[in-house]
C-alpha cells in the first residue's frame, strides 16, 4: 500500500480525474496545479494537468504541460498525448513529425504501434495506419485493433484483406453489429455471393444489445437491396431504425431555434457589410447534405490532380465555435448568431487553412468535403472570401431515402425517423435558400441527377467554378489507391450511374409521413 508523498499524489490525481468526470476542468486544473506546486518534478501531475487544460479549452497550457511530462519521464504515452494535442492546436505538421520519430522507436510495444495507427488514421494518412495496426496486431491480437484495420482498408480500397480481418473479427465477437455493417458495405452484394442467410440466422437467434440488433438489420436491408429484393429490404431498414433511434436521445429544438436566428439575422444587408477577411485561396467547400453526391463531385475534382483531398473537416465549425464563445464571453448578452457576425473573421480563416493545409499536404487546392458546413455559408463567405462553395442537390424524397438506409455512427440522429428526417431536410433546405439570397452568385448548386446522367457536362462546370482547366479524366474511374473516407467509399469508385435516381418512388407507401411533410413545405413532386 502506497504512503507518504505517493499516496497523496496518487489520491490528488484521483480527486482531479473525478472533477473531470463531474464536467469541471477549471476545479481540476486548480487542483492539479496545487499538486505541482508541491511536487514540481512528477511527470504523472504534469500528465493530468494537460488532460484537465484540454478540457479546460486551454491547448497552450496542456502543451506546455505535457513539454514537461516528457522531459520529466521517458513514457511514450506522454510524447503520444502530445501527439493529439498538437493535431488540436491545428500543428498537424508537428503532430505527424512526432509520430515519425516514435513510429522509428516503437520496437515491440503493441500499443504504442496501435495508437500511432489511430494518429496517422485521424490525419487521413491510411497507409501508414494501416501499416502501424498490422504491426500492432502481429504483436498482439485485440478485436477493437483489428476492427480499426478492417474500416482503413475499407477506406483505402483493401477489400479483400477487410473481408478477412472481418472474418476474424466475428470469429471473435458473432454479435457485433458493426462489423456484419461494415461486412455488407464493403461490396455490391451478388446472388451467388451475399450473407442474407447468414444475416437472418443472426437475427433469428437475437442479440444482447439493441444497438447491435440495429446494425444488422441495416446490414440485411443493404443486402436485400443489392439482390432487388426491394418490398423486405424496406421492412428491414425501417425495423432497423426504429431500433436506432430508441437508442438516442435526439432534440433538435435548439439546433432550429438557432437556424431561424440566423436567417433573421444574416440579412442581405449584414452579408454586404465590409469586413476584413483572409484573402487566402484554394479551400473548395462541398457541402449538402450526406448522399447527395459530394464524393463523386470530390472524385471528379481529384482527378485533375491538382486538388487535394483534406477529408470532410469539423475544423470550420470548431473553430466559429471557440470564436463565439470568446466574443460571447466579452459579450454575455449575445445569442450564439448575435455573436457570429461579430467575429475576427480574419483569425477565424488564417486558423482554418493553416489547420487544413496540413492535412491536405500543403496543396494549392483542397476539398473540404464536410456536409454540414452548409449551415456557415454566411460565415465561410466572410472568412475566406476566395473560397469557392460547391452545393450538391438533389431530388427531395430520393435525398432523404438515401440518408435514411445508411447507418451513421456517430452522427445525423435525425436519420432515423421519418417525420425528423424531414423536418431536418425542410430546415436544411430553408437555409439554403435564405444562403442563396443573402448570398447571390457565391454559391454553385450542383443537381445530383445531373451530375450522373451528364457528369462531362456538370464537371465541366464544376472545373470553370473552381478556376480550374478541366480534363476529360474527370470523369474516369478513379484508380484503386485513391482514399475516399466516407459512407460512399465503396460506390464513388463504381462507374458513374443513374440507378439511384428515384429509387425512392418504390416506398411511397412506407414512406408516406415523410412524403406528407415535404409536400407540406412544397419540396415533393410527384
Amino acid at each position: 500500500m502506497q504512503s507518504g508523498p505517493q499516496a497523496e499524489i496518487a489520491r490528488g490525481i484521483a480527486e482531479g480525474n473525478e472533477l473531470l468526470r463531474q464536467h469541471r476542468p477549471a476545479d481540476a486544473v486548480a487542483l492539479g496545479q496545487q499538486l505541482a506546486g508541491r511536487y514540481p518534478d512528477v511527470a504523472a501531475i504534469r500528465a493530468f494537468l494537460a488532460e484537465a487544460s484540454r478540457l479546460a479549452s486551454d491547448l497552450p497550457a496542456a502543451i506546455g504541460h505535457i513539454d514537461r511530462a516528457i522531459a520529466l519521464s521517458d513514457d511514450p504515452q506522454h510524447r503520444i498525448k502530445k501527439g493529439w494535442l498538437l493535431s488540436r492546436a491545428y500543428r498537424r505538421d508537428e503532430a505527424i513529425a512526432l509520430a515519425g520519430e516514435l513510429s522509428a522507436q516503437a520496437g515491440g510495444n503493441a500499443l504504442l504501434l496501435w495508437q500511432l495507427g489511430k494518429l496517422y488514421y485521424h490525419h487521413n494518412q491510411l497507409l501508414q495506419a494501416i501499416s502501424h495496426y498490422e504491426r500492432a496486431l502481429a504483436l498482439e491480437e485485440r478485436t477493437p485493433w483489428r476492427y480499426d484495420l478492417a474500416v482503413a482498408r475499407f477506406y483505402a480500397a483493401q477489400t479483400e484483406a477487410a473481408e478477412q480481418d472481418i472474418g476474424k473479427l466475428l470469429a471473435a465477437a458473432p454479435q457485433s453489429g458493426s462489423v456484419l455493417y461494415l461486412r455488407s458495405t464493403l461490396r455490391k452484394q451478388t446472388p451467388a455471393d451475399n450473407h442474407v442467410e447468414d444475416l437472418r440466422a443472426r437475427l433469428a437467434q437475437g442479440f444482447a444489445r439493441t444497438e447491435d440488433e440495429a446494425c444488422a438489420l441495416y446490414a440485411l436491408a443493404k443486402e436485400l437491396e443489392d439482390l432487388g429484393e426491394h418490398a423486405e429490404s424496406f421492412a428491414k431498414l425501417m425495423a432497423g431504425a426504429r431500433k436506432r433511434r430508441s437508442t438516442l436521445n435526439y432534440d433538435p429544438s435548439g439546433f432550429y431555434a438557432t437556424l431561424d436566428e440566423i436567417k433573421r439575422l444574416a440579412t442581405p444587408e449584414a452579408m454586404a457589410a465590409p469586413v476584413e477577411g483572409w484573402e487566402e485561396e484554394g479551400a473548395i467547400f462541398v457541402l449538402g447534405l450526406p448522399r447527395t453526391g459530394t464524393t463523386l463531385a470530390e472524385r471528379m475534382l481529384l482527378q485533375s490532380g491538382k486538388v487535394a483531398n483534406a477529408g470532410e473537416l469539423t475544423d470550420f465549425g470548431y473553430l466559429l465555435g471557440n470564436g463565439v464563445a470568446r466574443v460571447m464571453a466579452s459579450n454575455p448578452g449575445l445569442s450564439v448568431a448575435e455573436a457570429s457576425l461579430q467575429l475576427d473573421f480574419a483569425t477565424l480563416g488564417r486558423e482554418y487553412m493553416r489547420g487544413a493545409r496540413q492535412l491536405a499536404g500543403g496543396s494549392p487546392l483542397f476539398i473540404d468535403k464536410l456536409p454540414a458546413n452548409f449551415m456557415y455559408c454566411g460565415v465561410i463567405s466572410k472568412a475566406l472570401p476566395r473560397a469557392r462553395i460547391i452545393h450538391l442537390v438533389r431530388d427531395p424524397l430520393d435525398s432523404c431515402y438515401a440518408i435514411l438506409k445508411t447507418l451513421f455512427f456517430g452522427a445525423y440522429e435525425f436519420s432515423y425517423d421519418l417525420e425528423e428526417l424531414a423536418d431536418y431536410y425542410i430546415a436544411y433546405r430553408r437555409l439554403m435558400d435564405h444562403w442563396h439570397q443573402v448570398l447571390p452568385g457565391q454559391i454553385l448548386d450542383v443537381r445530383y441527377e445531373d451530375l450522373v446522367t451528364d457528369p462531362e457536362g456538370q464537371s465541366r462546370r464544376i472545373y470553370e467554378w473552381c478556376g480550374l482547366e478541366w480534363t476529360p479524366e474527370a470523369v474516369e474511374v478513379p484508380d484503386a489507391g485513391k482514399v475516399f473516407a466516407t459512407a460512399s467509399a465503396a460506390q464513388v469508385r463504381q462507374p458513374v450511374h443513374s440507378r439511384s435516381v428515384r429509387s425512392s418512388r418504390r416506398h411511397l407507401e412506407g414512406l408516406a409521413p415523410l412524403v406528407a411533410r415535404l409536400k407540406a413545405a412544397g419540396l415533393y413532386e410527384d
